[in-house]
């Protein structure tokens, strides 16, 4: 993984303009997520809080010389996975806003999802307990959105226009970014793992790509991943042109009449073998046939998670 030459990827608060910042969490897998601030005068508004609530207290306190004169008094959860909104109680204080599709899926994926999975026998506990233990799920209140929108809604954060845009469905439900056009910072969320291999949650993966081309066509000078270093606009490419990949890999096999399962243990990684979290192929897959057959029966999360256990080595 490479960052921006004059954003180190290190634990902690980073200065990316005169307005923005972000707070980055190496290494990037699993829960190890990223999150913004966008300091304006008199407030700032905050993307994102983290998977537990010791993470999230270290950001706040990390972030209090630029939150001191200018609270936190707007909090954009970018979606629904809990590394991007278990630590809101926290900043509860604050209006916290996401579109409505991510509100709707933040009522169901609280951290008893993840707790579940913890508790699980065999591969997939393992697994889970191998990426999920080094977090604390305990006391968490779940915190979610209190003002929605659906595709687009521009904010004033202390003289700073601020731009949510809901992209999604594509990695969830309802995939947001923000976007400070005077400043060319862009917030990516889940949209872009730098690193790491995207996983669609929700699909479809045609809107995904879409979503990259939509974020392009943004024209940011930075860029935040969920996950993974600062980049330049030009690596959003990464993660399109492994999207068009998997779309096309899985195509292939499905015209083949091949099974999803038997695609992800067929399909050679080649040049994104290197990838981290490789496994996560299996639900990509998934994602690319329920988009070629709305008629195929869904697969539930235990299930997801035993297929990527076993791609990533993770056996009975």
């Amino acid at each position: 993984m490479t960052s921006t030459p004059s954003i180190a990827y290190t634990r902690g608060p980073h200065r990316l303009t005169e307005h923005c910042h972000a707070w980055l969490v190496p290494d990037g897998t699993w829960g190890w997520s990223n999150a913004g601030l966008v300091a304006g005068a008199g407030e700032s508004l905050l993307v994102d809080t983290l998977f537990d609530l010791a993470m999230t207290r270290e950001m706040l306190d990390g972030l209090r010389p630029l939150t001191g004169d200018n609270p936190i008094r707007t909090v954009v959860n970018t979606h629904a996975n809990g590394d991007h909104w278990y630590g809101n109680e926290l900043v509860a204080d604050a209006q916290i806003i996401a579109s409505r599709a991510t509100a709707d899926e933040m009522a169901t994926s609280g951290p008893d999802l993840v707790k579940g999975l913890l508790t699980q026998t065999g591969p997939v506990g393992r697994f889970a307990r191998h990426i999920f233990e080094p977090f604390d799920f305990s006391g968490i209140t779940p915190t979610g959105a209190t003002r929605t929108f659906d595709n687009e809604l521009a904010l004033d954060v202390g003289g700073i226009e601020v731009q949510l845009i809901n992209m999604g469905p594509a990695h969830t439900g309802g995939d947001t970014v923000v976007f400070v056009p005077s400043e060319r910072v862009l917030y990516a969320g889940d949209l872009l793992f730098i690193g790491g291999t995207p996983i669609s949650w929700a699909g479809p993966v045609s809107n995904w790509i879409t979503a990259c081309d939509r974020m392009l066509a943004l024209e940011p000078e930075l860029v935040v991943p969920g996950h993974g270093p600062v980049i330049a606009a030009s690596g959003i490419h990464q993660v399109r042109d492994y999207l068009t990949w998997v779309q096309a890999e899985a195509r292939a096999r499905h015209e083949k009449g091949m099974t999803p399962e038997d695609a992800m243990r067929d399909i050679n990684l080649g040049r994104f073998a290197d990838l981290d979290e490789r496994g996560r192929i299996a639900q990509n897959i998934l994602a690319v046939y329920y988009e070629l057959d709305p008629t195929l029966e869904r697969v539930d999360t235990r299930e997801v998670f035993r297929r990527i256990a076993e791609l990533e080595g993770f056996t009975e």
